[in-house]
């Protein structure tokens, strides 16, 4: 690719052009000339283009078929898939995509260049103005998808998403199927396709809770899809295009279950496969419950992969003959599987996935990776994909209020999938989208690049809020997703969520049991430090940067500190519930002059942990530690031997150490293993790999680490003693090591 811009670069001096730089000043008309033949998202995305330069120019873009233009766009095939090129050649602006999609995003990456936020809508990131916007003669900008696929998945908007975008077109309820709770219509779709594109993405799974009107059952949503070239798709529960947990009580019929009512289930989904044949849609293959359950109707091992064997078939079978197509076109139809939960063991228990689907895999629904693709899966036509969490519902705890995802964690993990082969498609959970805009955009920016840039979170903040303001912003955010990465704000109760004693639902617990009265102060200094530089840093934000602010920064600091406060602080804790409510009402009410009424809830599900606790219910935490802390570490895989120190009292035999641990899986093997000596002494094995849902893997999840607890002699003539932990399996991540 370097090779390719060099040569563009030198072509344009070998033609003798002459040095004149790309100038637009503001008022003056600019045209864009488009190719012909080219799909619709070129041409919205050139809509786009026009609008931000009116917002940030005061120019008027006229697109034009032919003549003389300022700004060139064309197709050049040879190009890396939806890749594009940008050259500015003798006054001019030439735009070069590998296809449409390239030439929508080379297209809006001017967008970009005169500072349009992806976020102008969804963060109220209002576009700043320019007196003139000029790229110097010779400017080359190249740029090429990492992932093929990169999406989103709407999910668990039940709180958030779906009623305040009811609220935004009640007419999307006036459907075929008749009304329901709430619909997620073409207007709001369309906002969301405005993301994406903005984002460089090009996937969408819709939401589909039983609260939300199905996707396919709202006109204008498809016609939407198409204009913003998006490949509509679905997630491991939602096979063939259709939401069963929404749409199966609408037209299916019986049960939905392929051991006795094979033919409905069937009919089911050939309706939609001829209601979508026009469509770009990316077919997930499989089959689970009708919501977020296991497959209905099959006990044993032996009946779910029969099963589920058979469902792959028909559905193979289905798509090539309801879309009229050989064996071979049907190869290059996207389809996707999902070994999710309970569909992972099947999956290893033997199940045969068609060698040109991908198999997409996922996260533990709490940002760690459960399996990489090994060297068989890797050599796949269809090639792997992931399914990403920085949104969750469910056991242990959900966390649906604010976006606590660590940017560390999700960093980290992505770049391992990617170093490891996981390329072709990728989705990630957005919850209600709100408040998830900076883990959103790195997910897409990762997805993009299959790299994280050392600085982009400072350059997010830059963007957003300007260099010096931004740079102080970051600075405060990194802060806060190091308390979030300790603890969820959502977890400070030490309750669950869905376990069979009920009584972890609502009685408040510790929110580690490893936390004293100094951690706990120190989190509660830490919170009040962001609590006030936030206020500080709101007297510095330019007015049209107010809201967004508040919806990126000072809502989730401040609502995660009085969630600090409302369980670590006896004489606060009513006084912190009703400050999140005034917070709250503010971000729906208030905020951008109440445009996101009904959008944040403070209470998602009404869990317990949202609710209002008194001083006799809180905790009491102990006053020292049984350990002292000997080493730290940055988390990165551990890859050679790892040496540190400890001090004893003079003559003692024995050392016993507190590993901590970062809760990820395996890779490429059954096993997380390393071993630990102490002055030379024999090494002991120590191995810390968990399983789905067991008790340790909820453990490990709710306070953020892995733990394990050793006794090794050591030299009682020293006092000062050597410590060497040796890696034996990939992905050993240690947090830190204490002493008894």
């Amino acid at each position: 690719m370097k090779r390719f811009v060099t040569l563009l670069i030198l072509s344009a001096f070998l033609l003798g052009l002459s040095a004149k730089d790309f100038v637009i000043k503001r008022g003056a008309d600019v045209k864009l000339i488009l190719p012909e033949g080219i799909k619709p998202v070129a041409v919205t995305a050139a809509d786009m283009l026009a609008s931000d330069m009116g917002k940030v120019l005061g120019s008027k873009m006229v697109i034009v078929q032919k003549g003389g233009a300022e700004i060139i766009c064309e197709i050049d095939a040879t190009l890396p898939h939806e890749g594009f090129v940008l050259i500015v050649n003798n006054g001019k602006l030439h735009i070069t995509g590998a296809d449409s999609h390239g030439l929508a995003y080379g297209i809006l990456e001017v967008s970009r260049l005169l500072g349009v936020s992806p976020w102008e809508y969804w963060a109220d990131c209002t576009p700043h103005t320019l007196s003139e916007f000029q790229l110097p003669d010779g400017y080359s900008n190249v740029q090429h998808p990492a992932v093929a696929y990169r999406g989103i998945f709407i999910n668990d908007e039940d709180w958030g998403l779906n009623p305040w975008a009811t609220k935004q077109e009640p007419e999307a309820f006036t459907l075929k199927q008749g009304r329901i709770k709430g619909a997620i219509g073409p207007k709001v779709n369309e906002k969301i396709f405005q993301l994406l594109l903005r984002l460089r993405a090009n996937y969408y799974w819709p939401a589909m809770h039983e609260c939300s009107q199905p996707f396919y059952t709202i006109e204008g949503n498809r016609e939407v899809a198409k204009k913003y070239g998006i490949y509509l798709g679905g997630s491991h529960c939602e096979p063939m295009a259709t939401s069963p947990a929404a749409e199966w009580g609408i037209r299916g019929k019986g049960d939905y279950n392929y051991v006795t009512n094979r033919p409905a289930v069937q009919d089911f989904w050939r309706e939609r496969i001829d209601e979508v044949k026009d469509q770009e849609v990316v077919y997930t293959l499989g089959m689970r419950g009708v919501h977020d359950g296991a497959m209905q109707g099959v006990k044993t091992n032996e009946d779910k992969l029969k099963y589920l064997q058979m469902v792959i078939n028909d559905q193979r079978n289905m798509l090539k003959y309801r879309l009229g197509i050989t064996q071979d076109a049907l190869t290059k139809i996207p389809q996707v599987f999902v070994p999710y939960k309970e569909v992972l063991d099947i999956y290893k228990s033997g199940l045969q996935v068609p060698d040109d689907v991908t198999l997409m895999w996922t996260d533990d629904n709490y940002g760690y990776i459960r399996h990489y693709p090994d060297s068989v899966e890797l050599a796949r036509k269809g090639g792997n994909g992931l399914y990403y969490h920085i949104s969750y519902w469910g056991r242990p705890h959900d966390y649906l209020w604010l976006n606590s995802m660590p940017p560390q964690v999700i960093t980290n993990e992505l770049m391992e999938g990617y170093r490891r082969g996981i390329q072709k498609m990728w989705v990630v959970n957005v919850g209600d989208i709100k408040p998830s805009e900076y883990q959103t955009e790195l997910f897409m920016d990762i997805a993009w690049k299959g790299i994280s840039e050392d600085d982009w979170y400072e350059k997010f903040f830059v963007r957003e809020f300007g260099d010096d303001l931004g740079k102080k912003v970051a600075s405060l955010m990194q802060k806060h997703f190091e308390l979030m990465n300790q603890c969820k704000p959502e977890f400070m109760g030490g309750t669950r969520t869905e376990e069979a004693d009920k009584t972890y639902w609502n009685t408040i617990h510790k929110a580690n049991e490893d936390w004293t009265l100094a951690d706990v102060d120190a989190r509660i200094k830490a919170y009040e430090s962001l609590s006030d530089e936030v206020e500080k840093l709101s007297s510095e934000v330019p007015l049209d940067r107010k809201d967004a602010f508040f919806e990126m920064v000072k809502y989730p600091v401040q609502g995660a500190a009085q969630m600090t406060f409302k369980f670590l602080c006896p004489e606060r804790c009513e006084t912190a519930y009703d400050s999140i409510q005034s917070l709250t009402h503010i971000y729906n009410k208030v905020c951008a002059d109440g445009k996101w009424d009904g959008i944040m809830s403070a209470s998602p599900r009404n869990l317990s942990v949202f609710g209002k606790v008194s001083a006799s219910q809180l905790p009491v935490y102990p006053e020292k530690s049984e350990w002292q802390l000997v080493a730290t570490s940055n988390g990165g895989e551990i890859s050679t031997p790892m040496e540190f120190t400890c001090k004893t009292q003079s003559g003692a035999k024995i050392v016993t150490l507190q590993f901590r641990l970062f809760p990820n899986h395996p890779i490429n093997s059954d096993r997380l293993a390393f071993s630990v000596s102490v002055d030379g002494n024999a090494p002991k094995v120590i191995e810390y790999q968990t399983y789905d849902r067991s008790e340790e893997w909820k453990q490990n999840v709710l306070r953020g680490y892995a733990k394990r607890i050793i006794t090794l002699p050591s030299d009682d003539s020293r006092t000062e003693h050597r410590i060497l932990l040796t890696p034996l399996t990939n992905g050993v991540k240690l947090k830190s090591v204490w002493m008894k």
